[in-house]
């Protein structure tokens, strides 16, 4: 037996023991991440101290967390969502300088084929919800509009689904679009209000929110992906600050410089213009792109 002075494992040495037997690793990154992993995980359980029972309920909850996943469920994108650990991964990867629009998640109801709409379109195609304009410009961090930048945008309609969720009642490609802008780098659309919405609860993620006290809320907002030659691309939120979920989301994806103000209108003159029968939301949101590899 060719046994190593610490290769018998006891409960003080466990992390040297573990992470010893994987000096042959062939991956330099992969043998980094296990030891890191190998002793937060050890220290975890050594403040913790679980009891048998305990140490099983953790490891069937990661059984039904694997079980529920399907090719249009991830499950375990959920749970790292509700940990926080999604957006800790996006923030760092995707630090900017100073004056630059934040990022947040993508979310799970992009479309990437949607349609390319001229200016101004209004892209709630079942004109159900409060009518809704939105407009600001895309600005490099010198403050210079960005000629030819590429707004893809998405939002769940004023009862808080996605068309993708509601194949048959939506239109398909109900509340998207696609804008370029000119060279004045300003952008404008008409849509309706969002309204929050649950998370998918109803599998061990929405039981862990439930047992934890929380709610399986995200405020309402709009999606964004922007993108410009020699940019970097950009995959953010713009957030409703008076939505009651706001200081609440249940995937941490709030920023405070993503709050924009979602005015109420009730100008007719006005009204008639953008074709909308009475008072209506105005947002403004500038967008500022950090210059890069880009498209």
């Amino acid at each position: 037996m060719n046994a190593k002075p610490n290769g018998y494992f006891t409960e003080e040495n466990s992390v040297e023991v573990v992470t010893a037997r994987n000096a042959g690793a062939k991956d330099a990154r992969l043998k980094q991440v296990m030891e890191v992993v190998t002793r937060k995980l050890h220290e975890a359980v050594k403040e913790i101290e679980p009891t048998q029972d305990e140490w099983f309920q953790a490891i069937m909850f990661l059984t039904k967390t694997g079980h529920m996943c399907t090719d249009w469920r991830q499950e375990f994108i959920l749970l790292s969502d509700v940990l926080g650990v999604s957006m800790l991964v996006d923030a760092i990867n995707n630090r900017k300088p100073s004056g630059a629009s934040e990022s947040t998640v993508l979310g799970p109801f992009h479309v990437a084929d949607a349609p390319e709409l001229p200016m101004g379109a209004n892209i709630c195609l079942d004109h159900k919800g409060e009518d809704m304009v939105i407009s600001g410009r895309i600005l490099d961090t010198d403050g210079k509009p960005i000629s030819g930048a590429v707004l893809d945008v998405w939002q769940a309609n004023d009862e808080g689904f996605y068309d993708v969720q509601q194949k048959g009642i939506q239109p398909d490609f109900n509340l998207r679009g696609v804008f370029r802008t000119g060279a004045d780098g300003r952008y404008w659309f008409r849509a309706v209000k969002p309204k929050f919405y649950p998370i998918p609860d109803d599998g061990p993620v929405g039981q862990l929110l439930n047992a934890l006290g929380r709610d399986p809320y995200r405020p309402a907002h709009l999606h964004f992906i922007l993108k410009a030659d020699g940019f970097e691309t950009l995959v953010t939120h713009i957030f409703d600050p008076d939505d009651p979920y706001i200081a609440t989301d249940a995937v941490f994806g709030v920023k405070q410089s993503l709050l924009a103000e979602f005015r109420k209108v009730d100008d007719a003159a006005r009204a008639k213009v953008l074709g909308f029968k009475g008072w209506f939301w105005d947002v403004e949101f500038d967008f500022v792109l950090t210059r890069g590899a880009g498209t």
